[in-house]
């Protein structure tokens, strides 16, 4: 499938909710992607792109922006603390804050740097162990906190378990960015992206249908 294929799925989809499609993100999710591939979209006019790790988009991304004007590069893998002093300088948006510690290091950077990347709250809705994520219980909390500490808080974020239905997921994340005045909602990838538009989605992340099946190893 073809970057081409996938915004016109977008428009198509979004139009048939109701939705105007300029609402919608596209972010394309170009980790472990070869050079070659993320060149070749880069080529097709695409600017928005996604990174699960800070040392990987470090290592990446430096030669492509001195080719290509206006790359916008999102963080949606897990960050640690150490790592975020690299991670506010390099991304326009992280969309994994998920606990006080992070939050009060992203907090104390912003007030040393004057700024702040946009930043998504991460939501464990499938409450799986081995996920990263806020738990939905804690998610009120966790967002007033954030926000006292004068964080861009934008909106919410999650990756549902690949087992379940994910527009019950989505429909969580939904409700609980309502109740909390949040208008972004990053969720839908590959295989779920049309359910997320249905639901609301403003970002979506879309890695595989785009640059094709991630080699490993």
């Amino acid at each position: 499938m073809s970057l081409t294929d996938i915004s016109a799925r977008i428009d198509a989809h979004a139009q048939a909710h109701g939705r105007d499609p300029a609402g919608i993100t596209l972010i394309a999710v170009s980790k472990v992607q070869p050079p070659e591939r993320v060149q070749a979209v880069l080529e097709q006019g695409h600017r928005i792109y996604g990174e699960n790790r800070v040392q990987e988009a470090l290592g990446r991304w430096p030669d492509f922006q001195a080719q290509f004007d206006g790359i916008d590069l999102h963080l949606i893998g897990p960050l640690q603390t150490n790592k975020a002093r690299q991670a506010v300088e390099f991304f326009s948006t992280i969309h994994t804050l998920d606990r006080p510690k992070l939050a009060k290091r992203l907090a104390d950077l912003a007030q040393e740097r004057g700024s702040c990347p946009d930043l998504f709250v991460q939501l464990n809705t499938g409450e799986e162990p081995q996920k990263a994520g806020c738990l939905p219980s804690d998610a009120d909390a966790f967002i007033a906190e954030a926000q006292a500490m004068d964080l861009p808080i934008k909106g919410l974020m999650c990756i549902p378990p690949v087992e379940e239905e994910p527009s019950l997921h989505f429909a969580l994340l939904s409700k609980i960015a309502a109740r909390n005045g949040l208008q972004g909602l990053s969720m839908g990838m590959s295989s779920d992206f049309e359910t997320a538009i249905s639901q609301g989605a403003t970002h979506i992340r879309v890695g595989s249908a785009i640059f094709g099946e991630r080699e490993y190893g």
